[in-house]
């Protein structure tokens, strides 16, 4: 198995679940009184949160609604599609 391969096998899974996190995000800010700290809502909170804090340091919430969560879901997006998509970066090596 080639590295390229290894990487589309390993990277790809990893982006997928990304995104789906972020979407799940997402959806939870319009929820404000979700309790983070407890199951299921950890399992999305947890591998997301310290990306969104880095975010929001630059960007703050507008008008009280954090948008963060779309930031990096269309960035987790352009990144599977240059690295990934059909004329992705690891498909062409």
């Amino acid at each position: 198995m080639d590295t390229a391969t290894l990487l589309i096998w390993t990277i790809g899974p990893l982006l997928g679940i990304m995104s789906i996190l972020f979407v799940f995000r997402i959806v939870l800010t319009w929820y404000p009184e979700v309790p983070f700290g407890k199951f299921p809502w950890i399992l999305i909170y947890w591998p997301t949160e310290p990306l969104l804090i880095a975010t929001r340091k630059v960007i703050p919430p507008i008008g009280g609604v954090d948008i963060t969560p779309i930031i990096w879901f269309g960035l987790v997006s352009l990144a599977r599609e240059m690295l990934l998509g059909q004329q992705g970066l690891l498909r062409m090596i």
